[in-house]
């Protein structure tokens, strides 16, 4: 069984892998991200009823990307440290069950989905005249949730055995064509029928069918890493453990989140859809600026994970500093960016004056905590990566439930939806701190145990 060659993550500079690796991811998270901006744009010509449906949506649409993301760091955790390891048979097991897995994940979802439309986005707060349009974008979705959490499990098989820079070139590949897929359908453009909201979600998901196509062929043909699943049950369900026992805590380390952010659309959805338009334009912008943390997060799994396989402690304790020193810097020149041309992005979503006033409000105050936040990203990567994914299940936890969700009541309670940012800022900060603290004990505890045992 042959396998392509890739470099080494356990030698040479820390930065320097890091930086290499994530790069290219760079240009592939930003592609992927452009999906929702594009989208953003593109809708909002449309109006604002249209826009605001659209904005309901994407709590749960991060939900659904959060079950694929945590199987996805299930996968690269399990898949690097056996690749670490030079166990290469184990490195095609693990990835064969865990896109079965993953088939069966997706087709749950859609049934799911399908079912609960109505009553789910009443939940959130919609407005009875927007529900036939979120409808509209959320049928075609579920129906390809298939196309949404396969690649992501195939995708990080690749990086975990260190070839992110193809990785890139997919996303970047599906998004440009997701991109001219968008104007065509939703405006039916060139003879294209007119779809409107149906149109955005149609052209994401044949984008991803095209994803989840590439992915497959380059696991079977070119690194020959992916093949039929185990056929015993015995071993089935050992490989899906292996995979679970990382990917369940990052599942709900990553649902938590989007889940979180539903009730805050509720919250301000209490200021009227223009509010809730408003904040949609804010987080369609917001993972485009956090782009380079999504890409150091997506790598610093399979670095860590590949180094712990490979017993090299030394390499994980300098990677924490790597990662502090990085996040704060950069958190620091984002926050200042945002500050200063914030105002002109929103322009580009909306001339209505509430839905200006509010996604600047989001993008001049959120951006002061950046750094903590990338902190806890990678932080809760490394985690995972080192296949101890608890901590950073807890950090997420605290973050959300602890501090944010109680805080955001009571700011948006007491001084409106700018004191609902702010509990953005302090819960954060905070957690970001705690996220360094602990991953530094931790690597300390277990190369003071590895010294030990040298010592014995």
């Amino acid at each position: 069984m042959a396998f392509s060659k890739h470099p080494s993550l356990l030698d040479g500079s820390v930065s320097g892998h890091l930086q290499r690796l994530a790069l290219p991811m760079v240009w592939g998270i930003l592609a992927t991200m452009s999906f929702n901006v594009v989208d953003t744009y593109f809708v909002a010509r449309l109006g604002d009823g249209p826009l605001a449906a659209m904005s309901f949506t994407f709590p749960v649409v991060m939900v659904i990307n959060a079950l694929a993301i945590g199987l996805g760091a299930g996968t690269s955790s399990a898949v690097a440290r056996a690749y670490g390891s030079g166990d290469m048979a184990r490195v095609k097991q693990l990835v064969s069950d865990a896109t079965l897995l993953a088939l069966v994940i997706a087709v749950l979802v859609s049934a799911v989905g399908l079912a609960t439309i109505d009553p789910l986005f009443r939940l959130l707060g919609a407005e009875e005249r927007l529900l036939p349009l979120i409808s509209d974008y959320m049928v075609p979705w579920y129906l390809g949730a298939l196309f949404a959490v396969v690649p992501m499990v195939a995708l990080s098989a690749l990086r975990a055995i260190g070839n992110s820079a193809l990785t890139g070139r997919i996303l970047m590949a599906v998004a440009l064509f997701n991109l001219i897929l968008d104007p065509l359908l939703i405006f039916g453009l060139y003879g294209f029928p007119r779809l409107e909201l149906q149109g955005a979600a149609l052209a994401t998901v044949i984008a991803r069918g095209l994803s989840f196509a590439i992915a497959l062929h380059v696991l079977v043909r070119r690194e020959q890493i992916l093949g039929v699943p185990s056929w015993r049950w015995s071993e089935l369900k050992n490989s899906w453990r292996t995979l679970l026992a990382v990917g369940l805590p990052a599942i709900a380390t990553n649902v938590i989140i989007p889940m979180s952010g539903g009730v805050v659309v509720a919250l301000v959805a209490s200021h009227g859809a223009e509010a809730v338009a408003g904040l949609g334009v804010a987080l369609r912008i917001e993972p485009v600026a956090l782009i380079v943390f999504y890409a150091l997060s997506s790598v610093v799994g399979p670095f860590m994970g590949q180094n712990a396989g490979a017993h090299r402690q030394d390499r994980l304790l300098q990677t924490v500093s790597v990662l502090a020193r990085f996040s704060i810097v950069f958190g620091i020149g984002l926050a200042l960016a945002l500050w200063l041309v914030g105002g002109k992005l929103v322009a580009l979503f909306s001339d209505s004056p509430q839905v200006l006033a509010v996604a600047v409000a989001y993008l001049s105050l959120v951006p002061l905590s950046y750094a903590g936040y990338g902190f806890v990203m990678s932080a809760n990567a490394a985690f995972n990566g080192l296949g101890h994914p608890l901590p950073g299940t807890f950090i997420s936890f605290l973050r959300v439930l602890g501090l944010y969700l109680p805080l955001a009541w009571l700011g948006n309670h007491f001084w409106g939806i700018h004191g609902l940012f702010v509990a953005t800022v302090i819960s954060n900060l905070a957690v970001g701190a705690l996220a360094w603290w602990w991953l530094r004990r931790y690597l300390g505890v277990r190369v003071g145990e590895l010294e030990h045992v040298v010592a014995k």
